[in-house]
């Protein structure tokens, strides 16, 4: 369903009575009694799954699968899948100047990006009470993934110029694949970029902040919009550049302070976070979660109306449900008050 996306935005800021918004999918796993296998497998399940999630929350928007392997793997990665958690890549696929000169931009629709973009289309028809998110991956982060997540922050010292002909080839690859996501109806698209959040400022404003404006330029506008994602811990110090990107809304992890990062983000930007997804999703307890979630609340709610309480990133596929369902206990207790 098309949306006025920025009055959406707009009127979070303004409600007294914000709704969250977890990036929430992959526990759909346990509603459905599947394996993650058989869900990143299926456009069927897992625009199911998104639908099964939205009839149990009060949240602001339904948000699809945070994988962050679906996209180096049409570039060639090696994934390993489990049963349980969230794939990740093996290796890496590009070590040289010339190996990134030789690297191929696939097609949208190879790997299982087809299967995404497939469940995006199934899921938008399903869910019309509120908007419909899709994920993606950021330019550096999937670089990281095709040069090594460990290597490409030695290679943007030493190797700059493959680092830079690999974001160019990741960064068109995004761009056509935001678009195809626009194109099946939804309403925006969260991108995920945490390997820039371990940059410093200088890196993260030449390796990233560009490379991710060029797809918010490309792809956002009034019924679509970007929600950049950084859950590093140099989001701070890096902010100017993430803003620099002209993402509609920006999400933080857990690894800073939210009342650090809020006053250094205008007060007409929605800012999300950052509840532990592991610490407390996964591992926490009711009691644990409710306090964490009403402390944040309490320390940021008042002074800042463009604050929404949200998992500091993916909530992982094993996260009890009786902690996520305390998590929204919590905010609609907040708001009782």
């Amino acid at each position: 369903m098309q949306r006025d996306m920025k009055q959406w935005l707009r009127a979070m800021i303004d409600s007294d009575k914000k709704k969250t918004m977890p990036v929430l999918s992959f526990p759909a796993v346990q509603l459905m009694d599947v394996s993650v296998k058989e869900l990143i497998s299926d456009s069927t399940m897992q625009a199911r799954g998104m639908k099964l999630i939205a009839d149990r929350v009060d949240s602001a928007a339904s948000v699809s699968l945070m994988d962050l392997s679906v996209e180096a793997e049409c570039f060639g990665a090696e994934i390993s899948v489990s049963e349980d958690e969230v794939p990740t890549v093996v290796g890496s696929v590009v070590s040289s100047l010339e190996e990134a000169q030789a690297l191929q931009v696939p097609q949208v629709g190879a790997g299982r990006t087809g299967i995404y973009l497939d469940a995006m289309k199934k899921a938008v028809e399903l869910i019309t009470d509120r908007p419909v998110f899709a994920g993606i991956i950021g330019p550096f982060s999937l670089a990281g993934r095709l040069a090594d997540v460990t290597e490409i922050m030695i290679y943007c010292y030493e190797e700059p110029d493959m680092v830079h002909t690999i974001l160019e080839k990741a960064t068109q690859f995004l761009i056509d694949y935001a678009k195809a996501y626009k194109e099946t109806g939804a309403n925006g698209i969260v991108m995920a970029e945490p390997l820039a959040g371990l940059l410093s400022p200088d890196l993260a404003e030449e390796f990233s902040a560009p490379y991710v404006k060029r797809v918010v330029d490309a792809v956002q506008s009034d019924q679509f919009a970007v929600i950049y994602h950084n859950c590093g811990n140099s989001t701070i110090r890096t902010i100017d550049s993430i803003l620099s990107t002209g993402s509609a809304a920006y999400h933080f992890g857990n690894a800073i302070s939210m009342q650090e990062m809020l006053p250094l983000i205008p007060r007409d930007t929605v800012v999300m976070g950052n509840i532990d997804p592991a610490g407390e999703f996964r591992n926490g307890t009711p009691e644990s979660i409710r306090k964490a979630t009403l402390e944040l609340m309490e320390d940021c709610c008042p002074k800042y109306p463009n604050f929404v309480v949200s998992s500091g990133c993916d909530i992982p596929p094993m996260s009890k449900w009786e902690n996520i369902d305390a998590y929204f206990a919590a905010v609609a207790e907040y708001y009782a008050r």
